[in-house]
């Protein structure tokens, strides 16, 4: 019996589609790069023609771009927009084996849609009508090869390669479409350009070379890729939804009226030892989708809490003396995200936030908003306001920069206690009431004697001061911002965190 063929789907530059797809303030035509690490990990065709490209710095990128639009990555959200052209092949051709976000494969469909190259045709079409206007398909005998084909497909093309001819297919594909870099750079050094270079080595010799992976690349290169695909189950159903008849237009009503839906959605996710901590919550007016909000809860939501959204979602989106501003006929529930039960078990002695405050905080954000209620979280900076970022409260914290980096010139220890919003004006003179200025050296003019606030208030005397440590930041933004920064103790016990810069001096932060 033969071996079943592999249809894989490619959607070029998926980190950059799904953060348009989550983000309709980025322009499709614009050109657009992904960061990691400070590094470009994805780039649209129009920062290509600028002469961007993968593996880039941020800097680079931005000099040969500057217009260009910078995104940090998100995982998830590549994952989470993903999701729809997974379900929208599954409709097709039950079996999907999601590859990574952006690369899926198949087992070919064979002669049931009319050939193979018109089940590609139809699977770029259904993806289209999900919003995915740019995938590739390609067809052989193996995972591999039809990788390679659907790479060299264009828009919405199907590359079918003949069974038997993956080797063929393979023979003049630089060593670079291996995806591990050190290997492509090693066959590049030893002189093998072509994976068909490197197919024709004998498999011993491979083997005693290049080990055990070695080999494994080279059956790739010789179109005997042996991978089986690993299809996933799809996710269950969990949505709930309730319709009324006849359509309700009170608030109160409709919160009594979705309550043993809320328990039935909360039953469910339990009844697979799973709780949601992030739910899309939406009602229909007139067969049209009147509100919608995505809600997160900072443990997981209960049939009650699900209730209460309700009631402060209508009554903050649809404001009216009655709450909505037209009868609602039917509530749904979307679970968007959920975790394991046992990664949310209360502790032993309890703890956790109060249930009265998370309720509390809830209500304000169903009427200001959910931007308007924020907590702060730690990141990654030289000043201290760099190393704070304000989070809408209940979310988890995405695109903070990493902590554990070095960051040149960052503070040492310890930490100032108190961060001012905007640093406050400072005069600070030395023995003979002269102002103390810094080089652009670094060099201090003279020690600080005493300080005081530029609104006027009594001087100061410099009790013990550290110092200074010059920082300069996007030098190729601003050439004037260039500071330096100094510790200084007051001789009644306060310690300060001051900044020199071109404009004088100023107060960033203090200690306790």
């Amino acid at each position: 019996m033969s071996r079943r063929r592999v249809l894989v789907v490619w959607c070029p530059d998926w980190p950059v589609v799904a953060a348009m797809a989550d983000d309709a303030a980025i322009q499709a035509s614009a050109p657009a790069v992904v960061l990691a690490a400070n590094a470009v990990v994805a780039c649209n065709e129009a920062a290509r023609a600028e002469g961007v490209r993968r593996g880039m710095r941020r800097r680079d990128a931005q000099s040969r771009c500057p217009e260009v639009t910078l995104i940090d990555a998100s995982p998830d959200r590549d994952a989470r927009v993903f999701e729809p052209v997974l379900v929208a092949v599954e409709e097709l051709r039950p079996g999907v084996a999601p590859l990574r976000p952006g690369l899926l494969a198949v087992h070919a469909p064979g002669r049931f849609y009319g050939g193979e190259e018109s089940a590609g045709a139809l699977i770029a079409e259904r993806l289209v009508q999900v919003g995915v206007w740019d995938s590739r398909v390609g067809i052989a005998d193996d995972l591999f090869t039809a990788e390679q084909a659907a790479r060299q497909a264009g828009p919405q093309e199907t590359v079918v390669v003949e069974a038997g001819g993956s080797a063929a297919f393979l023979r003049d594909l630089p060593v670079s479409v291996i995806d591990d870099d050190e290997v492509a750079g090693l066959l590049r050094r030893l002189g093998l350009r072509t994976l068909g270079d490197f197919a024709r080595l004998d498999g011993d010799d491979v083997q005693a070379r290049f080990g055990g992976y070695g080999a494994k690349v080279h059956r790739l290169a010789r179109g005997e890729d042996a991978a089986l695909l690993g299809a996933r189950r799809p996710p269950p159903d969990l949505e709930c939804q309730v319709r009324f008849e006849p359509p309700l237009d009170n608030v109160e009503a409709i919160g009594f009226s979705v309550r043993q839906t809320a328990e039935r959605f909360v039953a469910q996710l339990a009844g697979r030892g799973l709780v949601c901590t992030e739910v899309l919550i939406e009602a229909e007016c007139d067969h049209e989708v009147a509100s919608s909000r995505m809600w997160a809860h900072s443990r997981w939501f209960g049939p009650a809490d699900l209730v209460d959204r309700v009631h402060w979602q209508l009554r903050g989106q649809l404001r009216n003396t009655g709450g909505v501003s037209a009868p609602v006929e039917l509530v749904r529930f979307v679970p968007d995200t959920v975790e394991p039960a046992g990664a949310h078990a209360a502790a032993l002695w309890g703890g956790g936030t109060d249930e009265r405050v998370e309720r509390a905080v809830a209500r304000v954000q169903g009427m200001l908003g959910p931007h308007a209620v924020t907590v702060p979280a730690v990141q990654g900076g030289r000043a201290p306001a760099d190393r704070q970022a304000l989070v809408p409260w209940g979310e988890r914290p995405v695109g903070l920069r990493p902590v554990d980096l070095p960051w040149p010139g960052s503070l040492p220890p310890p930490a100032p206690v108190r961060v001012f919003a905007e640093p406050r004006p400072v005069v600070v003179v030395d023995d003979r009431g002269q102002l103390v200025w810094v080089s652009e050296r670094g060099v201090v003019s003279a020690p600080p004697a005493r300080f005081r606030d530029a609104s006027g208030d009594g001087w100061q005397p410099v009790g013990a001061w550290s110092g200074p440590w010059p920082v300069e930041e996007l030098w190729w933004d601003n050439p004037a911002s260039w500071v330096a920064r100094f510790q200084i103790v007051s001789v009644d016990g306060h310690a300060w965190l001051m900044t020199w810069a071109d404009d004088g001096w100023w107060v960033e932060a203090g200690y306790d």
